[in-house]
């Protein structure tokens, strides 16, 4: 039996209220892509921008994982139109979008998921659309709230993998079908950051950060959606793992 510690990795939780109290919460099927997805202990980070605190977290941490999650960013961080339908979390985007930078200061690897994924766009000045199927030409990306859950995260269009890109090596594929429960995507992608694949409309489903000493490696979609059954989604998080094993 291997001696040797397992990974920790941290996740930002949602802060969001349940009756008349807030809680910090974090969705169970991220938790266990960590626990049951990569053999891992997740850390759970309260949404709490305090520099100190998220010092300390980073300090305890092997990798960090940006989840998910029904909120969006507040959009005057890249220079939005106020939402007219806002579902916002400023606690977490008070912790999330300070930690993104630190994290690659310190070279922990990360790993953006949904919102995580727009988070780190948004973090390294990067812009959003707010409503993706609003606009000419492309797709609906949000799923049907009146179908069950499996047929909510079921498989949607495939995402087209650039050349050379880290989708294509681990997949051994040039594209694969993926599910599509969103309706921000990007408008603009942050410096710095290269297209990993696209939507069927052209819509930027995935990136990574454009050097080689870093692991920042984001998606659109859900790959934690029952990842030990899904080859695919596996892939990524043991690229992810993988990186976090390299650089401790």
């Amino acid at each position: 039996m291997s001696n040797e510690k397992p990974l920790v990795i941290g996740l930002v939780a949602d802060c969001k209220m349940i009756g008349l109290h807030p809680f910090h919460a974090i969705g169970d099927k991220y938790i266990r892509s960590i626990s049951e997805g990569m053999n891992a202990i997740p850390l759970l980070i309260p949404a709490m921008g305090e520099p100190h605190l998220l010092e300390t977290y980073l300090s305890m941490i092997d990798g960090l994982l940006l989840t998910g999650s029904p909120s969006n960013i507040e959009p005057h961080h890249y220079n939005g139109e106020p939402a007219d339908d806002p579902q916002h979390d400023p606690a977490r985007d008070s912790a999330t979008l300070p930690l993104i930078k630190m994290a690659i200061d310190a070279n922990v690897p990360l790993l953006g998921i949904c919102r995580g994924f727009q988070e780190i766009n948004v973090a390294l000045g990067g812009t959003l659309h707010q409503k993706v199927q609003e606009l000419p030409g492309m797709m609906d990306h949000r799923e049907d709230p009146e179908q069950p859950v499996d047929v909510q995260y079921g498989l949607a269009h495939a995402v087209h993998f650039e050349a050379n890109s880290v989708l294509a090596q681990i997949s051994d594929s040039a594209e694969a079908q993926v599910n599509s429960v969103h309706q921000q995507g990007i408008k603009e992608l942050a410096p710095g950051l290269n297209v990993e694949a696209k939507a069927p409309d052209g819509l930027v489903e995935a990136f990574r950060l454009d050097r080689e000493d870093r692991f920042v490696f984001a998606v659109q979609w859900h790959p934690e959606w029952k990842v030990t059954t899904n080859p695919f989604y596996l892939s990524i998080f043991t690229a992810f793992k993988q990186a976090c094993e390299a650089r401790r």
